[in-house]
């Protein structure tokens, strides 16, 4: 293993770290401030609003020992989370860990598709517009780049819904369970994943193509597929997955959203609800998996770049 990704693994590691106490941290103030009795809604997720009354609520605050000091209570989360712990959940009862593991998987699932779809979309039309600067595939690239940037995911998912289910029928409008539930709530994703990523590998392509290595290699006798396989792509493919780092935050982003608007079973539509039922541990959770989510691909991408650029390694 080399020198470099051994510091970029450290440092990465030491991230990690600290985005699990700032997002915990965070999370902890925020849900506490949230206005309303924490008691009465964690009652009312477990047994129903129309089944909550004063006595209920003050049960629950009681056993979840809800009216202690701030600090205590941060101290305590604190302690555990240096131990691994998350908790059980103050709805379902169970653990922190078991619910993520069950609902980060389907995420997972999502964002890799919409991942993949985007780079099969985006990067081969922007390389396409790149060798065809100021014409009619460049343009319409950026007019549709624009637009679907533009655009939130829910709108985008909205407009797929409305085509795909309403009114051509081909796919169900929500759910889990079939291959086919996974189609419109990745596609929500990564059309604007893909929109960036054509315009990144747009610029990348033309500055590729008006370089002066590129011209010599087409002087020296090789065609135009030959020359960009052996001197584009690696140098178009640079810039592409670095910004994929940038684009993680769309990503995560959009998952909650999506998940939410698809009645997909991930870890964003878990977070959506315990939100709303004052879940604290699981709200922590969440937050903190999805922190770290980040952290971790975003190292797969400085890999990655590590591999494809060998002008980042050391010599």
């Amino acid at each position: 293993m080399s020198q470099a990704i051994v510091r970029l693994l450290v440092s990465r590691l030491l991230q990690a770290g600290l985005v699990a106490w700032a997002v915990g941290t965070l999370t902890f103030l925020l849900t506490r401030a949230l206005p309303g009795d924490m008691a009465y809604r964690i009652a009312a997720g477990r047994y129903g609003y129309e089944n909550v009354d004063r006595d209920a609520a003050q049960a629950v605050a009681s056993e979840l020992n809800l009216d202690s000091h701030p600090l205590s209570a941060y101290a305590h989360w604190l302690g555990d989370l240096l131990q691994g712990k998350l908790g059980h959940s103050l709805v379902s009862g169970e653990p922190v860990w078991q619910e993520l593991g069950h609902q980060l998987g389907h995420s997972l699932d999502l964002a890799l598709t919409a991942v993949v779809l985007a780079l099969l979309i985006g990067p081969p039309l922007g390389m396409l517009a790149g060798l065809r600067r100021g014409k009619a595939l460049d343009k319409a690239s950026l007019v549709a780049a624009t637009g679907l940037r533009s655009l939130p995911p829910f709108v985008i998912g909205l407009l797929l819904i409305m085509l795909f289910s309403v009114t051509l029928g081909w796919l169900p409008a929500a759910g889990h369970g079939t291959a086919a539930h996974l189609w419109l709530p990745a596609l929500s994703l990564a059309l604007g994943l893909a929109a960036v990523s054509a315009r990144v590998s747009r610029n990348a392509m033309a500055r590729v193509a008006s370089a002066p290595f590129y011209a010599f290699a087409m002087t020296k006798g090789l065609s135009p597929q030959r020359t960009f396989w052996r001197h584009g792509l690696r140098n178009v493919g640079v810039p592409v997955v670095a910004y994929l780092g940038v684009q993680l935050i769309y990503l995560i982003e959009g998952v909650v959203v999506v998940e939410s608007l698809f009645a997909w079973p991930g870890i964003g539509h878990a977070l959506v609800h315990a939100l709303v039922a004052r879940d604290v541990p699981m709200v922590q959770g969440t937050a903190l998996a999805m922190g770290l989510l980040f952290v971790a691909l975003n190292t797969l991408v400085d890999l990655a770049c590590l591999a494809i650029d060998p002008r980042r390694r050391p010599a």
